[in-house]
């Protein structure tokens, strides 16, 4: 199992973050500041970090810095709400391996974590199944009892979670994290709506509803 570190000082999104990962099978450790950062990231053995620009103590750039003059060659994602050019290409030139800025989409997060672990020599599925679905996440098609249907990009996320959690019971809030990111309305329908979408395209009985407690994929 990956471990990954997550270095964010923004209580709410280091949480999403977290439960993100951990749904998603990885090992975390969150810090709200640079200084433990370097501190973690020299003693730990972990397989990645997350790193947010603006930490106090140290910024995230100083930290990248040490931890690549300190030898360590694990993959560094950067988070930032900075989006200027300069800012990105001084972080790549510092050694970091992904930038992505804020506010993002847990999914695609999710996507250049598992490309970076990937490129460290972790195998990643590209095609997903259950039953007579699949979702090949390279072309980006999906197939039902081998007919092709067409998805929305947000119909296309949303599948992809329900297909990477077949069989488990998804709250309406762990949807709203995964496919719409962090800065979401709680109290949105949006997800009922988009169920709705899915059912039609593949099939009613595929998506139950869980009362009170959200949908589920049936394998």
């Amino acid at each position: 199992m990956n471990r990954i570190l997550i270095a964010e000082d923004e209580p709410r999104l280091a949480s999403f973050l977290e439960k993100g990962l951990k749904s998603n099978g990885f090992t975390t450790t969150t810090v709200g500041d640079g200084v433990s950062a370097v501190l973690l990231a020299d003693d730990a053995d972990f397989d990645l970090i997350v790193l947010d620009i603006g930490l106090p103590g140290k910024d995230g750039f100083s930290v990248l810095r040490e931890v690549r003059a300190a030898g360590q060659r694990i993959p560094v994602i950067i988070l930032s709400a900075r989006d200027d050019i300069s800012d990105k290409v001084d972080g790549l030139e510092l050694g970091a391996d992904d930038y992505v800025t804020k506010p993002f989409r847990f999914e695609e997060l999710l996507a250049r974590v598992r490309v970076r672990l990937r490129v460290e020599g972790t195998a990643e599925t590209t095609v997903l199944r259950a039953g007579e679905m699949a979702l090949d996440l390279r072309t980006r098609r999906a197939t039902v009892d081998g007919h092709s249907v067409e998805l929305s990009a947000r119909e296309f996320t949303m599948l992809e979670v329900f297909l990477r959690h077949a069989g488990q019971v998804l709250s309406r809030e762990q949807l709203l994290s995964h496919v719409w990111g962090y800065d979401y309305d709680p109290g949105s329908n949006v997800v009922d709506v988009y169920v709705g979408y899915l059912r039609k395209k593949l099939g009613r009985d595929r998506i139950q509803t869980v009362r009170g407690m959200g949908y589920s994929l049936v394998s």
